[in-house]
């Protein structure tokens, strides 16, 4: 098991988000979700300027074992996706917290961030 980042916050759901010096949030799925997934086969991705609300589906990851819905950890606009998981889905296998992050999205309201999960929060729950 990797070390979880301790500059992302966490949604109970398994995403991470990541506050970028540009304002925007950089949305994955966590270590902990890629491994219990194993490996992926296919990843949707919202739409670039599509709107998305706090808790609400903005994806789907598919592994061999199961597709598992991904969620939006804040609402906003999604300003950009990682086009390279199209053709290389085992991305986020690899590199949950770096080249397999699946979009970009321009927060609304960055105040939801603060209702995200911390990195040890996060780690704790997954004990249980």
């Amino acid at each position: 098991m990797s070390e979880t980042p301790a500059n992302l916050r966490f949604a109970e759901s398994h995403e991470w988000a990541l506050l970028d010096t540009d304002g925007t949030v950089l949305v994955g799925i966590s270590d902990h979700a890629q491994d219990a997934l194993g490996d992926l086969v296919y990843v949707e991705l919202p739409e670039v300027g599509q709107s998305l609300d706090k808790g609400g589906e903005a994806g789907v990851v598919e592994s061999v074992k199961a597709a598992s819905d991904v969620y939006a950890p804040v609402s906003g606009e999604v300003v950009a996706v990682n086009e390279a998981l199209a053709d290389e889905p085992e991305l986020v296998n690899k590199s949950p917290y770096g080249d397999g992050w699946l979009y970009r999205i321009k927060p609304s309201d960055t105040a939801e961030l603060d209702e995200l999960l911390d990195a040890a929060a996060y780690e704790a729950q997954q004990d249980h």
